[in-house]
C-alpha cells in the first residue's frame, strides 16, 4: 500500500477523533448543587424525596405565585448559564443547626446532616440560616474544631461545622453561600465572618420581592440575577 495514502489516512483518523473529542468537551455542562431550605424547593425537583417542601405546582394564592418549576431561582439560573442540576437536597423550614422551631431537635434535616449528599457538582451554592433567624435557634460562640453534639444545637458552631466540612469534602467545587436579606443582624454577621474564615465566598441579597416571607415570581428572579452576577 502507497505510504503516502496510508499518511493521509491515518491525518484523516486523527482530524476526525480531535474533532469528536472537540465536541464531547463542548457537550460538557458545569454541574450545580444546592443546599438549601424552603426557598429552594419544589414538588417532585427535590432529593432525597420525603424532604419538606414549600413551592407547589397548585400553590395557595396566599402562599405564593410560583408555580413552575422554570419560575425558581436556581432553574432560572441554570437555565440563564447553560449548567446542569447535579442534586438539590433542600428541606422546606430546616435550620443550619439542629435546633428548630420551638426548641424542637431537627437533626433528621438540619444543613450539617445532608450536607454530605450533593453528589459532586462543579459549583456548590449553600441557601439556609433564614430558619435558624426566624426560629431563634441558639446563636451560641464560634468554635473552629471538635465540635460536640451540643455545640451543634447552636447557629455559630453548626455553620463552622458545616463550612469547614464542605470546604474539606468538595475541595475542587466552586463554592458559594447565598445570604437571604432581612436575617438577624448577628445572623448574617456570623456567615460573613464564617465564610471570610474559611475562604467561601458569599453574597448578601437585596430587596428581594417576598409573598407569605418567601421569594414569589418576581423575587425569584432578582436572586437568580444576583447569584449569576456573582457567579459571572
Amino acid at each position: 500500500m502507497n505510504k503516502n495514502f496510508i499518511k493521509k489516512i491515518g491525518a484523516i483518523a486523527s482530524a476526525i477523533l480531535i474533532s469528536a473529542g472537540s465536541l464531547v468537551s463542548a457537550q460538557v455542562k458545569t454541574s450545580v448543587s444546592i443546599l438549601g431550605d424552603s426557598y429552594s424547593t419544589f414538588e417532585n425537583y427535590i432529593e432525597p424525596k420525603g424532604n419538606e417542601i414549600w413551592y407547589f405546582r397548585h400553590p395557595k394564592p396566599n402562599r405564593t405565585d410560583v408555580d413552575d418549576v422554570k419560575q425558581t431561582w436556581w432553574h432560572l439560573l441554570i437555565k440563564e448559564n447553560g449548567y446542569k442540576l447535579e442534586k438539590n437536597n433542600s428541606y422546606s423550614g430546616s435550620t443550619i443547626c439542629t435546633t428548630g422551631y420551638r426548641g424542637e431537635d431537627y437533626s433528621d434535616r438540619a444543613f450539617i446532616t445532608r450536607m454530605d449528599n450533593l453528589g459532586n457538582p462543579d459549583i456548590l451554592l449553600i441557601f439556609g440560616a433564614t430558619n435558624d433567624s426566624w426560629a431563634n435557634a441558639p446563636i451560641g460562640e464560634f468554635v473552629w474544631a471538635d465540635w460536640t453534639d451540643e455545640q451543634l444545637k447552636s447557629f455559630r458552631p453548626a455553620l463552622t461545622y458545616m463550612l469547614s466540612y464542605i470546604v474539606d469534602r468538595y475541595p475542587n467545587t466552586e463554592l458559594l453561600y447565598i445570604i437571604n436579606d432581612g436575617l438577624k443582624p448577628e445572623i448574617t454577621n456570623s456567615i460573613v465572618e464564617a465564610c471570610d474564615h474559611y475562604g467561601v465566598p458569599y453574597i448578601q441579597l437585596k430587596d428581594i420581592d417576598k409573598t407569605a416571607s418567601h421569594p414569589n415570581i418576581h423575587g425569584m428572579k432578582q436572586i437568580a440575577e444576583q447569584v449569576s452576577a456573582v457567579l459571572k
